[in-house]
């Protein structure tokens, strides 16, 4: 897995028109909190307990279309999609990429995200249902 900062990222999308921007947060956070443009989300965890997706590669290869297909993670902060990204490769997927910092970014001295790093701090394009 390679891991990529949020400009890199978007930079690697907008040159590999076949990549995949997959947003593993929980529904409610890539509904309310808002997601990157064209991000598609399939959750690596199905509720607050953690348990995780058992339908995460199916729905994953349903959307790649093939094991060889670039595929970028993202989740708030770097760390569900890097779980999710070493699963995926473990399983045979073969062009893994990780967004440090994610979407939110890590928390800075006041608890807050958004403020340091990560997709949403960059600037970069994304939209809130």
């Amino acid at each position: 897995m390679i891991e990529l900062y949020p400009r890199q990222a978007y930079a690697y999308l907008n040159v590999q028109k076949e990549a995949l921007l997959i947003d593993v947060r929980s529904e409610i956070e890539f509904m309310l909190i808002g997601h990157a443009e064209s991000a598609i989300h399939i959750p690596w965890y199905l509720d607050i307990g953690r348990a995780i997706n058992p339908d995460f590669l199916d729905e994953l290869l349903r959307v790649a279309g093939s094991r060889d297909r670039p595929l970028i993670f993202i989740c708030r902060n770097g760390s569900r999609s890097k779980a999710a990204g070493l699963f995926v490769e473990q399983n045979g997927f073969t062009q893994i990429f990780n967004v440090l910092h994610g979407f939110e970014g890590d928390i800075d001295e006041s608890n807050r995200r958004s403020v340091m790093n990560g997709w949403r701090y960059e600037g970069l394009p994304w939209e809130q249902c």
